[in-house]
C-alpha cells in the first residue's frame, strides 16, 4: 500500500501514515526471500510490507514509503550491502530509519563492520517467524517513538518560539506611543536612567531635545483633531529621520512635545540634530493659517548638554532642554535654543 505524499520539509523524516505501525521495506534480489518475508508479515494487520528487488532504487523508495524499519540483505548483484547502509545513513531522510541486515551465515567479521556503518541488527536468513516479528516490532516501535519525541520537541521549540515573539512584539508595544508608533514616557523613564547611569560612570556628555510643536492648539482649533494627529505622526516620521545611531531615542512626551536623548553627544552635536529637527519638520511644508511664526507648521526647539555627575538627577537635563524651549518660545518660535549646563560646586567636607 503506497505511503500518501508527505508535508514535511525536505530531508525531515516523517511517520508512517495513520493505521500503520509497522512500515517494512525489504531490499533483497531474491524473490524466494521477499515471498517468505511476506507470508511471514501477512497475518500481522499492523504491519504493511513493501518489497525491493533492486537496490539501487532502495533509497527512491524508502524516501516515498518511510518505513520504520528496513530489511536488507548484505550480499546482491551490483550494489555492496554495506555501502548501501552507508547511503542510507547519509540520506537525511533515511538516516534515522533501523536497519536490519540479513546474511547467509554468522560471521562476526562481517557483523562488525555492519554495526561499524550503521545497521541496527544482524540476522542470519531466514530466522523463525516469531524472532523476526519480534525484532521488526522492537525496531520500529523504538524508531515511531523517536519520531514522536522529535516532532513534539519540534512543536515545543516553535511553541516557545512563537511565544517569545508575541512577548517581545507585546513588549515594544507597551514601550511605544499608540498615535507616532515613538517611544513612550514609560519607556523613556527607564532609557534615560540606564543611560545617565552610564555617562556618570564614563564621563561622557549626555543631551536632550526638547521640542514643541508651535502653535499647535491653533492648528486644531482651525483644521480639527484628525488633521492635528496627522501633523503629530508626519513630526514623529522627521524625527526618526534625523536619528542614525541605535543609541538615539526619539519620545513623545506628551501632547505635541517631543524629546530626544543623545548618549555621548557634547552640546554642538547636539544643537546640529536640533537645527535638523527643526529644518526637517519645517521641509513638511504643511499648511498653517494660524502660525505666528510662519504659514506652516513649525517647531521650536530647546537642547541641553551635561556630563552628569554624582549628585546630579536626570531631570536637571530635562528641565534645562524645557527651559532652553521655553526661551525659543519667547524668542519667536521656529528656532533652537542650546545650554551647557554647568556641573554642579564640589561637596564641602563635612565640618564638626
Amino acid at each position: 500500500m503506497a505511503n500518501p505524499a508527505s508535508h514535511a520539509p525536505p530531508g525531515v523524516p516523517t511517520a508512517p501514515p495513520t493505521g500503520y505501525g509497522v512500515m517494512v521495506l525489504l531490499v533483497d534480489d531474491q524473490a524466494m526471500v521477499g515471498e517468505a518475508v511476506r507470508r511471514a508479515l501477512a497475518p500481522q494487520p499492523e504491519i504493511d510490507f513493501h518489497y525491493c528487488s533492486d537496490p539501487t532504487r532502495a533509497i527512491q523508495i524508502a524516501e516515498q514509503i518511510h518505513p520504520t524499519v528496513i530489511l536488507q540483505d548484505l550480499i546482491m548483484p551490483g550494489v555492496d550491502g554495506l555501502t548501501l547502509v552507508r547511503q542510507f545513513r547519509a540520506n537525511p531522510a533515511t538516516r534515522d530509519i533501523p536497519i536490519i541486515v540479513l546474511s547467509t551465515k554468522e560471521e562476526p567479521q562481517v557483523k562488525s563492520e555492519a554495526f561499524a556503518v550503521g545497521a541496527n541488527d544482524y540476522l542470519v536468513k531466514l530466522p523463525d517467524n516469531i524472532e523476526l516479528l519480534a525484532r521488526i516490532r522492537h525496531h520500529s516501535r523504538s524508531y515511531v517513538n523517536q519520531l514522536q519525541r522529535d516532532e513534539a520537541y519540534r512543536a515545543l521549540r516553535e511553541s516557545q518560539q512563537q511565544l517569545l515573539e508575541k512577548n517581545l512584539e507585546l513588549q515594544r508595544l507597551t514601550s511605544l506611543d499608540g498615535l507616532t508608533g515613538l517611544s513612550n514616557r514609560r519607556y523613556f523613564n527607564e532609557y534615560m536612567s540606564v543611560e545617565w547611569n552610564r555617562a556618570m560612570r564614563e564621563r561622557a556628555h549626555m543631551s536632550a531635545i526638547m521640542m514643541d510643536v508651535d502653535d499647535f492648539k491653533r492648528y486644531n482649533d482651525t483644521y480639527g483633531h484628525l488633521a492635528g494627529d496627522e501633523v503629530l505622526k508626519k513630526v514623529a516620521d522627521a524625527i526618526r529621520g534625523c536619528l542614525e545611531r541605535p543609541t538615539d531615542l526619539a519620545t513623545r512626551f506628551g501632547g505635541e512635545e517631543f524629546i530626544v536623548v543623545l548618549p555621548s553627544t557634547p552640546v554642538d552635536g547636539a544643537r546640529f540634530i536640533g537645527e535638523k529637527l527643526r529644518n526637517n519638520v519645517a521641509d513638511l511644508g504643511i499648511p498653517h493659517s494660524g502660525a505666528t511664526a510662519a504659514g506652516h507648521v513649525t517647531v521650536s526647539v530647546g537642547v541641553a548638554c551635561t556630563v552628569p555627575q554624582r549628585r546630579q538627577l536626570s531631570l536637571t537635563l530635562i528641565d534645562a532642554a524645557d527651559a532652553a524651549l521655553y526661551d525659543a518660545k519667547r524668542s519667536g518660535k521656529n528656532r533652537v535654543v542650546a545650554r551647557e549646563m554647568a556641573a554642579p560646586p564640589p561637596e564641602q567636607p563635612e565640618t564638626c
